[in-house]
């Protein structure tokens, strides 16, 4: 199956979809295991532990070679807010083609939405900074409804706000929390190939079309 011929919205992930934000959210992670006098992953594996929200980034870490009481979480979700608050953007990088891809459907009138797991103080300035901001007219973060992907209730959302159904949609993002997203949500999902996707090879999750450049996606949304 291909994306509808007639796309009114696109809902983009944010975290290895737009942007490459590994960096920072690796110092972030790095600097809340050293003030938990806890051993700090590398780069690489802070990568395999992205996509399910916050909560879970920090539980990953506190796990993975350890155990973590609920007051250890408490803690650790205190120190990774505050480090992470500080280097927000900051090493961040926008993947080739974003720019040139939302530009193109801005002109063309399709509505957009950047529906993240990031939880909504750190999702605002980060596409601010990034000088993404503008390009979204509805922005549904981790936080915003009661449930995270891979619950479609986020798509819904979008969609109610930008005035579309589910089947006028298109999901873009880069793991399988989008995937089973748009799956549920009733919307095709297509997938890029330069992302996160928790450790799981990109090209094994079901989906729609795998992208190498979100520009590839304009004739799908286009026509």
């Amino acid at each position: 199956m291909h994306a509808p011929a007639a796309v009114r919205a696109v809902l983009f992930d944010l975290d290895g979809t737009l942007l490459d934000s590994i960096p920072d959210l690796s110092e972030a992670c790095h600097r809340m295991m050293l003030e938990l006098g806890r051993t700090p992953h590398d780069l690489e594996v802070i990568r395999s532990f992205v996509g399910k929200g916050m909560l879970n980034l920090v539980r990953r870490c506190l796990t993975e070679h350890g155990t973590a009481s609920e007051a250890d979480m408490a803690q650790a979700v205190a120190a990774f807010e505050r480090h992470y608050a500080d280097v927000n953007g900051a090493a961040t990088l926008l993947y080739d083609g974003v720019v040139p891809a939302l530009e193109a459907l801005r002109q063309r009138g399709v509505a957009m939405a950047c529906v993240t797991n990031k939880p909504t103080a750190f999702t605002g300035p980060l596409l601010a900074r990034m000088g993404l901001a503008d390009y979204f007219a509805v922005t549904v973060s981790g936080d915003t409804v009661a449930e995270k992907k891979p619950h479609p209730a986020p798509l819904h959302h979008a969609c109610d706000l930008l005035g579309v159904t589910a089947e006028q949609a298109l999901m873009i993002g880069d793991s399988a929390n989008d995937a089973e997203a748009a799956r549920a949500a009733g919307m095709p999902v297509l997938l890029v190939t330069y992302g996160y996707s928790e450790g799981v090879p990109v090209d094994s999750i079901e989906c729609d079309g795998l992208l190498s450049s979100l520009v590839e996606a304009l004739p799908r949304i286009l026509g």
